[in-house]
């Protein structure tokens, strides 16, 4: 069955955000029924498919799949100081920086430090601070997508045994105490 102009920009405005209520409110949908509206098309599986199929357009076109994901990861879990800072800690300048370490910067601050007061005051320093990516989230990120299982907890669940026999070994153990 062909998807309806709506449909199709349901899909569309769906790309932005993945979020299929809001997606169907910008695609011209009833904003009191959205909700509802969203989880229809989204269990219509022309749909799905026409989302799907969109996606992978779009990592064609943008070259960002999960390859490029987990490299850029790894670039920034594999960032050393020594790339930045010189032995007497005073900052590399810009153009020597790696790129890994230009593109991953999540702030630069300068500020400025006089003594004095008024037009008696002289420039006396700079203070820099360096924001860059929190290493333990890219390392969360890293471990989820490669499905190390490093940040979650295991319970090992034995349902081998019936609940009588459950109960006979748990029987067991408070006569042996």
């Amino acid at each position: 069955m062909a998807l309806t102009a709506k449909q199709q920009r349901f899909i569309v405005e769906y790309l932005i955000d993945l979020n299929a209520t809001q997606a169907a409110i910008r695609a011209g949908y009833a904003v009191k029924g959205a909700k509802d509206q969203a989880y229809q098309l989204m269990q219509r599986p022309e749909v799905v498919a026409a989302i799907k199929e969109a996606m992978e357009a779009r990592n064609q076109r943008t070259k960002v799949d999960a390859d490029y994901v987990l490299n850029r990861l790894t670039e920034i879990d594999q960032m050393d100081l020594l790339d930045i800072l010189d032995d007497d800690m005073s900052i590399k300048p810009l153009s020597k920086w790696p790129k890994v370490w230009r593109q991953s910067l999540s702030g630069f601050d300068i500020a400025e430090m006089f003594e004095g007061v008024g037009k008696e005051r002289d420039l006396v320093g700079l203070m820099k601070k360096i924001k860059w990516p929190d290493k333990v989230k890219n390392l969360e990120l890293l471990g989820k997508h490669v499905n190390v299982n490093a940040f979650r907890e295991q319970v090992a669940v034995d349902v081998t045994l019936s609940l009588s026999q459950r109960m006979a070994k748990a029987r067991e153990r408070t006569r042996s105490d």
